[in-house]
């Protein structure tokens, strides 16, 4: 189920940055694979990982040989799924450094994460003419609940802005924050700019004026070293399949205070300690807040997952992104700055590997479907963050992103497919452009 102190990607003594991305790379079976008779560079991460061999075993594993539901029986399948199950808790727990594996809830995904909080917290919290604030660079997750629970509770929703390097506006914040903060929720990283929030900074902003803080770490996560503890936050969410899980599972992590005076936002099988005809008394942390028989195989893969990534340590997994994200910028800059127009931050020591462009006088779903005739796959569109492209004034971006499996060459690969791409612009502009993915 984890990985022996002797596996390959761990090349001791080879390499500043604790492991080898190349060696890594061999636990990926489908970046094997060839795309349009290429091998396949995968660069749409921010989207979704890919899965090592570790996690796909792990899942096989449970499938073949203790398949059954948890909490529910003292069979011998029962006792040994409701124990992997359990630890996958405190897997994820000491990987974000929880106080205790109580306080991890899986979720399906960073969204009903997000919805939960919302729904279970706000709901119950909020007052009419109580302020949430958000900011221009949310991902829909984390600004669609708040406004939902906004309209029902009358309360009122402020926008933090953004500067032009694509960094928060910080003293607009604290400007913002008043007596009637009663939330502040926040991307961790930006899924289109990369920026990299002083999560540290806005928690005590926050706490100042007795307000909680929600953090949506669905890219920050996977990505960077995370201690809840240090950062003092109320509530985080992130999700499975972008820090190489699978897909599915999600994680909400609270405090347990603001745990424990949460009503659970759906009821029903193992959310109960008893139940007659005129009460309920809930189940304890965290099993009161996962409703119906869970996601089994999809935690304990998550903390296969976690585990692989705790072996190379997220400090190299930060330092690798950050060398890639360098070495992309810096070909940018020199080499295609005529004719790539690039959003976010150009200092890649306050980003994470994220790079949204536009190739001028070509439509980004045009530029993403020649990419792919090249074998790269990246993302387009709006990213699911639509009220930030309408703030940079464009209508979608070309989107790639990178993990701890790519490489130089493949930042090669990118940049000299670019230039390709911008050789046949006058070709291209004449071409149907392609279907608008609905998810924007």
């Amino acid at each position: 189920m984890f990985i022996d102190s002797d596996h390959p990607l761990l090349v001791h003594g080879s390499s500043d940055m604790g492991f080898n991305p190349y060696e890594i790379r061999r636990d990926f079976p489908i970046l094997e694979r060839e795309v349009n008779g290429r091998r396949l560079v995968y660069l749409d991460n921010a989207a979704t990982t890919q899965k090592p061999r570790q996690v796909i075993e792990a899942i096989r594993e449970y499938y073949e040989k203790y398949n059954a539901n948890v909490h529910r029986g003292f069979h011998t399948l029962s006792q040994e799924a409701s124990e992997a199950y359990e630890k996958a808790h405190e897997t994820i727990a000491k990987f974000i450094n929880a106080y205790s594996w109580e306080e991890i809830v899986f979720t399906f995904n960073s969204t009903e994460a997000l919805n939960l909080i919302a729904y279970a917290w706000g709901f119950k919290n909020l007052r009419e003419g109580d302020e949430i604030i958000l900011t221009v660079m949310e991902h829909h997750s984390n600004m669609l609940p708040w406004r939902n629970i906004a309209r029902l509770k009358n309360a009122k929703i402020k926008y933090v802005d953004i500067t032009d390097d694509g960094l928060l506006r910080y003293d607009q914040l604290e400007e913002m924050v008043s007596e009637k903060t009663r939330i502040i929720a926040v991307t961790m990283m930006s899924n289109v700019l990369g920026t990299v929030n002083d999560i540290k900074r806005i928690a005590k902003i926050a706490h100042s004026v007795d307000a909680i803080i929600v953090v949506d770490g669905a890219q920050g996560v996977p990505h960077l070293p995370v201690n809840v503890r240090d950062l003092d936050i109320d509530f985080l969410a992130f999700s499975g399949h972008k820090m190489l899980g699978p897909t599915g599972i999600g994680v909400l992590w609270g405090k347990r205070d603001r745990l424990d005076e949460m009503m659970p936002f759906k009821v029903g099988g193992d959310t109960i300690k008893d139940v007659t005809l005129d009460d309920v008394v809930w189940q304890d942390l965290p099993w009161r807040f996962e409703a119906g028989t869970p996601n089994i195989a999809g935690g304990i893969g998550l903390a296969v997952a976690a585990e692989y990534l705790m072996r190379l340590g997220m400090d190299n997994v930060r330092q690798h992104e950050i060398e890639l994200t360098s070495y992309t910028l810096k070909r940018i800059r020199e080499e295609l700055s005529s004719d790539v127009e690039y959003y976010g931050p150009w200092d890649a020591r306050i980003k994470g590997g994220v790079i949204a462009f536009n190739i001028r006088d070509l439509h980004h779903h045009t530029v993403g479907k020649a990419l792919d005739m090249l074998g790269i796959a990246v993302r387009t569109g709006k990213h699911c963050a639509h009220p930030l492209h309408y703030r940079l004034g464009i209508n979608g971006t070309v989107r790639a992103s990178y993990y701890i499996y790519n490489t130089r060459e493949e930042v090669d690969a990118l940049v000299e497919a670019l230039k390709t791409i911008i050789g046949l612009k006058e070709t291209l502009k004449t071409t149907e452009e392609p279907d608008v993915c609905p998810g924007g």
